[in-house]
């Protein structure tokens, strides 16, 4: 019981929370690369395709309340995070790095972070597709809500 409360608590702010969280996503990458001058590998911009459409995607369906716009959000967060699955991958385990190099730019590989060992920019960016697809979920309406309303 504890859990449906929770859950019907954050429903109404679902689609609202998830773009925030791809807003401090966007923040974070653009702050690497145009601050830090960390420049993103090849994976880095895949994933940047599959975040950076969802702050406005998110933000106009927060703004008009559209929940029709989560399994679009949702496909993209999925795409990205196996991205992200495999940049981690990547970076943590030589042998995926030398299977398919990165030719061009910096290599795939290449920890710019790498805090407590483990906590990378993949794993980061994998984080936000993660909250992003729970957030999603937990903000659909159930048929038998539709039908009540």
């Amino acid at each position: 019981m504890e859990g449906n409360r929770f859950l019907a608590s954050i429903r109404p702010y679902a689609l609202y929370m998830a773009w925030i969280v791809s807003i401090v996503a966007v923040g974070g990458s653009l702050y690497l690369s145009e601050i830090m001058h960390y420049e993103p590998c090849k994976l880095c911009w895949l994933q940047r395709i599959f975040m950076y459409p969802q702050v406005i995607l998110l933000g106009i369906a927060s703004y008009k309340n559209d929940r029709k716009i989560i399994p679009y959000a949702m496909t993209l967060s999925i795409i990205g995070g196996f991205i992200s699955i495999y940049h981690y991958a990547e970076q943590k385990i030589p042998a995926l790095a030398k299977a398919l190099p990165c030719t061009v730019g910096i290599p795939c590989d290449f920890d710019y972070l790498n805090w407590f060992g483990f906590i990378t920019i993949p794993l980061l960016a994998l984080i936000a597709f993660i909250l992003i697809v729970c957030l999603l979920i937990a903000g659909r309406e159930t048929v038998e809500e539709v039908q009540e309303a």
